[in-house]
């Protein structure tokens, strides 16, 4: 599972505009509706603020990752704009299970409830349907290992655009496969 084959420039905010939670993931949400990838960025909206306000996100050293998946509250699966054989491109779709992700970065840091309390500037909304749990096991823990050397969060805070944010995600992936 490669998270730059999940990412297009399309679903990357390199400039979020928003200065809450709650207004970041609105304009993430929003960016996989234009993209797209999504059809009821309302129900999608709902589903990410209700599992947000289980527990944080936000997992530490200026990073978040927001994410939900289908259940009986929020059935995500209606929700994606996808046909019977599968996803388009920049989405993954494996055993009835369909992920999308949507990047943004914040030059001035959004309070996030972190774990370190720190404020976040990388926040990667993870979004899945289906009943499956595994992919999006899955995708969360690919995210949270590329983000975990500090090195790569230094790039990604200071890449030019959307592309050189791919750029970036590509070259580590690579590394680390």
């Amino acid at each position: 599972m490669k998270l730059s084959n999940m990412l297009g420039v399309d679903t990357i905010e390199a400039d979020l505009k928003a200065k809450d939670k709650n207004g970041v993931i609105e304009e993430l949400v929003d960016l996989l509706f234009k993209a797209g990838k999504i059809t009821q960025k309302e129900k999608v909206l709902d589903a990410v603020l209700a599992r947000e306000a289980l527990l944080t996100t936000g997992i530490g050293y200026g990073v978040a990752i927001p994410h939900a998946r289908s259940d009986e509250a929020h059935n995500i699966d209606d929700i994606f704009n996808r046909s019977m054989q599968g996803v388009g491109s920049n989405s993954l779709y494996e055993n009835d299970t369909a992920i999308v992700v949507a990047f943004g970065r914040s030059a001035q840091g959004i309070e996030f409830n972190a774990v370190d309390n720190a404020p976040v500037h990388l926040i990667f909304l993870l979004i899945a349907s289906g009943e499956g749990t595994s992919l999006h096991i899955k995708a969360l823990a690919r995210i949270s290992r590329l983000l975990k050397q500090p090195y790569i969060r230094d790039l990604l805070k200071n890449a030019k655009d959307a592309q050189s944010i791919i750029g970036i995600i590509e070259t580590e992936e690579a590394k680390q496969m």
